[in-house]
């Protein structure tokens, strides 16, 4: 059993905290919302970030943005000064390289950006990839614990290396998205049935995750956000800003990415449309009003 903090218990780092729970850690959380703490059974509500952070082996953050988690981990009270001088901070949000590498320079602690894939549907079946950057023995000490929230674990480098992995794995997964959004909407124009496009792809060379996994139509994969009016899921906002990540990125090593810009203005459409609530695999219907 290990003790562990855990701040930000939103729509990913509940259910992350409730699975440390059920593997019989002891967890203290804190949240800005009170209700958010209630809903992790069996964890001691903390009265701040800091205090979920004392005596604390391991400190997870779960936050919307870098300057949430400088913030939580840095500023007056935070984190980093709060845990025992052998505390590893682990931050499981999607953040900035730059703003990941800064952290793990100027915590004093070890610390390990270690952001996230699988959705809602993966924080709370367990079954999230991790990618994690930084020092190998932090992410030797960590490791049992994320395996408890996940399938797999994977140390990509030096601190920033997660969150990099991060960023060109999610340009990838939208890029991929948007296509087989539009081989469904053109093979409804061809009168070709979901299903057998599904059939026929799932088989063949047009196989992906976001075909046999997320499938963007409802019928052929039922436990798609398709199914559920496209409840998220990953929602399209959020995947904006992971793609506004890795084009900024892009830009700064002064690397091309077209598909990676056209996936961004493809999903700021959607947000601007007041999709950004709904999963990012609605698209489709994005694409079926162009």
């Amino acid at each position: 059993m290990a003790r562990i903090g855990f701040i930000g218990l939103g729509n990913m780092g509940a259910p992350m905290a409730r699975n440390l729970v059920r593997a019989g850690h002891a967890v203290s959380v804190f949240d800005l919302s009170a209700a958010a703490m209630q809903a992790v059974p069996g964890a001691t509500p903390a009265e701040s970030a800091a205090a979920a952070a004392l005596q604390a082996e391991f400190v997870f953050t779960m936050l919307p943005e870098g300057r949430h988690v400088r913030d939580a981990l840095l500023g007056a009270g935070g984190v980093a000064a709060a845990s025992p001088e052998d505390a590893v901070l682990v931050d499981c949000s999607t953040i900035d390289v730059a703003t990941a590498r800064a952290l793990a320079a100027e915590s004093g602690r070890f610390f390990l950006d270690a952001p996230v894939s699988g959705g809602v549907m993966g924080a709370e079946a367990g079954t999230l990839t991790f990618m994690v950057g930084g020092d190998s023995t932090a992410f030797a000490a960590a490791e049992p614990i994320l395996a408890q929230m996940g399938r797999a674990a994977i140390h990509c480098g030096p601190a920033g290396a997660g969150q990099a992995a991060k960023a060109c794995n999610n340009m990838m997964l939208a890029a991929t998205m948007i296509v087989t959004a539009e081989a469904f909407v053109l093979a409804e124009s061809l009168g070709l049935s979901h299903q057998a496009l599904f059939d026929v792809a799932s088989k063949s060379s047009g196989q992906s995750w976001s075909l046999t996994t997320y499938c963007p139509v409802p019928g052929p994969v039922p436990g798609s956000p398709a199914n559920r009016d496209y409840a998220p899921g990953f929602a399209a906002s959020l995947m904006l800003k992971d793609l506004g990540l890795a084009v900024g990125a892009a830009q700064a090593g002064g690397v091309a990415t077209p598909m990676g810009r056209r996936a961004l203005e493809v999903f700021e459409e959607m947000v601007e449309k007041g999709g950004g609530a709904k999963d990012f695999s609605g698209v489709v219907s994005i694409l079926r009003g162009l």
